[in-house]
């Protein structure tokens, strides 16, 4: 650590830092309470599509409790055939977003399987959205939480590291110059008397 100086320069520089210091202050506490917000609701967002996942699995279980009949080949019916994932920006933080979800039916003979299978199909559709929708939200939630816990350490930095310690270095030149300003007094006044003393002989 280097030494400190103990001059009028260093300490107007030091004025200056605190005042950047306060002036960086509130945009931090203002960038942590919007990307918590932020972060609240992609948590809900995520919850939600994981209901719906469940939803999804149980309505499937309650409509079509012949899916597991060995007759009925349901393989490949519903493919994944297209994931377009975008970016968005939120405050200097990147997340992702889904742009598109493309989910391809193969044909199947509409009298040749049971009417359930119609269902099954809206529903396999609807999980494998759902569940990219899912991957998405939680990797949303994971980089806000980053997010959020990055600028939380800079804020704590500022407001109790660099800003108490700027006003303890702001006392400490300011008693010093103070004390050295008196010093100089004395010793003026102490030499004035030596003088006249001289003098006076």
């Amino acid at each position: 650590m280097s030494r400190l100086s103990l001059t009028k320069a260093s300490l107007t520089r030091q004025k200056g830092l605190l005042k950047t210091y306060h002036d960086v202050l509130p945009s931090l506490d203002l960038k942590r309470r919007q990307l918590s917000a932020e972060r609240d609701q992609a948590r809900q967002s995520v919850k939600a599509l994981q209901e719906r996942l469940r939803f999804l699995e149980e309505e499937v279980g309650r409509v079509c409790p012949m899916l597991a009949h060995e007759a009925i080949d349901l393989d490949g019916l519903v493919q994944l055939t297209d994931v377009q994932i975008g970016e968005e920006n939120l405050m200097g933080t990147r997340l992702p977003a889904v742009d598109r979800v493309t989910v391809a039916v193969a044909d199947y003979g509409l009298l040749s399987l049971p009417f359930w299978v119609d269902r099954v199909v809206e529903c396999l559709r609807e999980a494998l959205r759902t569940q990219i929708e899912l991957q998405v939200a939680e990797q949303r939630f994971e980089r806000l939480r980053e997010a959020e816990r990055t600028v939380t350490q800079r804020f704590n930095l500022f407001d109790k590291v660099l800003i108490p310690r700027t006003r303890r270095t702001i006392k400490t030149i300011a008693i010093y110059l103070a004390d050295a300003e008196r010093a100089g007094v004395v010793n003026s006044k102490i030499a004035k008397r030596k003088k006249e003393k001289v003098l006076g002989r």
